[in-house]
């Protein structure tokens, strides 16, 4: 699936329309990148999460000739699938979603609605 794609299938799931879920997108992708760059974690439960690593400079040895070599720090992106996650894709079997907000919001006005008469 490409982004076109995933715009369009949540676009049809939560019926927004698609210049909305797309600016959506773009605006999560870069608030995950800058908050990820600063060295803090972003967390989406029962999905991923991504972090930095920050590694160590060490020593180590070049397999070819056994010579000790210095490895330099590195920086990292980490990007850790979750439980839920791993368990849809495992099974195959994809877990009910709770109804979009808006649905539910209609829901609710419309009872309000039906107290009130």
């Amino acid at each position: 699936m490409n982004r076109r794609e995933l715009v369009l299938a949540v676009a049809e799931r939560t019926e927004v329309d698609r210049k909305t879920v797309d600016a959506v997108l773009v605006g999560f992708t870069q608030v995950v990148t800058e908050t990820v760059a600063k060295g803090d974690p972003v967390s989406l439960p029962g999905f991923c999460k991504f972090a930095r690593v920050d590694t160590k400079a060490r020593m180590g040895r070049n397999p070819a000739t056994g010579e000790a070599i210095k490895i330099p720090a590195k920086r990292k992106a980490r990007i850790t699938p979750l439980k839920a996650f791993k368990d849809a894709v495992i099974s195959g079997k994809v877990p009910k979603a709770a109804p979009a907000k808006k649905a539910a919001a209609k829901k609710a006005t419309a009872k309000k609605a039906a107290n009130k008469r």
